[in-house]
């Protein structure tokens, strides 16, 4: 399939070489692309940027504990069914009206090729990554309630997400481009600041990045600060007007990076003792 460019990133999405080859080798062998990284380093914003560079549907499939792969092709309403038969006037011998497609079926049954993202899934359980690869593999599903087979008329493209909390099977791994995000450098984040906060004082920028990397040192926290969270706390600190910050028991709106409760007693206590920091 002929593609319009090269996947290089958006004026919002700032990339690098290692992870544009890796999006424009899963485009070009047509497999799904599995990243992985921390939280709050973009892998599902990759997805987003992904379906604007390409001008492509961008279909969502969050994964639950309770997510089975069959429920990315489709589902049968038999409560709906069940419903319409004692209360609504719908022939209910219809069975075709209470088949939903799942985000996979959706994607199949689309005129224009789409790009997937199925988000965090170590959350499901260890048979679902085979699973769904069959089915990615085959790009068509069989329905046994109404004994009939939905085809593929274009391979999407998907991407596939992981917070790496469990290990994913060697077959899967073997069927997917694999990219690692790695956390962005001062410099990656300056850029990302930058283009999140273009109006920015830049003694405040650099004075809340490097507080930031500090806290992302301290040795005790259970979760680190990660990039989204910083730019959220930048812009708090705009709003209020605050022109300088400090790595001190007074830097304001701590809770904005700080996310659990032992990470603000931790952070208290070395600020407390006088420790230092890696910086």
């Amino acid at each position: 399939m002929n593609h319009p460019k090269r996947f290089s990133g958006t004026e919002n999405y700032l990339t690098n070489d290692s992870l544009e080859a890796s999006v424009n080798c899963a485009i070009v062998l047509e497999k799904p692309l599995l990243v992985r990284g921390e939280p709050g380093t973009g892998k599902t914003q990759l997805a987003e940027a992904v379906s604007k560079a390409f001008g492509m549907k961008l279909i969502r499939w969050q994964v639950k504990s309770t997510t089975r792969a069959q429920d990315g092709l489709y589902v049968y309403d038999t409560v709906q069914r069940l419903y319409d038969s004692r209360f609504g006037d719908r022939d209910v011998n219809d069975i075709r009206q209470y088949i939903k497609l799942g985000p996979l079926g959706q994607a199949f049954v689309s005129d224009e090729r789409v790009v997937v993202l199925i988000d965090e899934i170590d959350k499901a359980d260890l048979e679902f990554p085979n699973d769904l690869l069959n089915e990615l593999d085959r790009m068509r599903f069989y329905v046994d309630e109404t004994q009939e087979e939905i085809v593929a008329k274009h391979r999407p493209l998907v991407i596939i997400t992981s917070n790496a909390e469990k290990e994913l099977p060697d077959a899967f791994l073997r069927r997917c481009i694999f990219h690692f995000i790695e956390f962005p450098d001062r410099d990656l984040m300056q850029r990302i600041v930058d283009v999140h906060h273009p109006d920015l004082d830049k003694q405040l920028a650099d004075q809340a990045i490097e507080v930031f990397y500090q806290l992302r040192n301290m040795t005790r926290l259970r979760k680190r600060p990660s990039t989204s969270e910083l730019i959220d706390w930048i812009a708090v600190l705009k709003r209020t007007g605050i022109k300088n910050v400090t790595l001190d028991q007074n830097l304001p709106f701590l809770g904005a990076l700080l996310k659990k409760e032992q990470d603000l007693v931790a952070y208290a206590d070395q600020i407390a003792g006088g420790r230092r920091w890696r910086s």
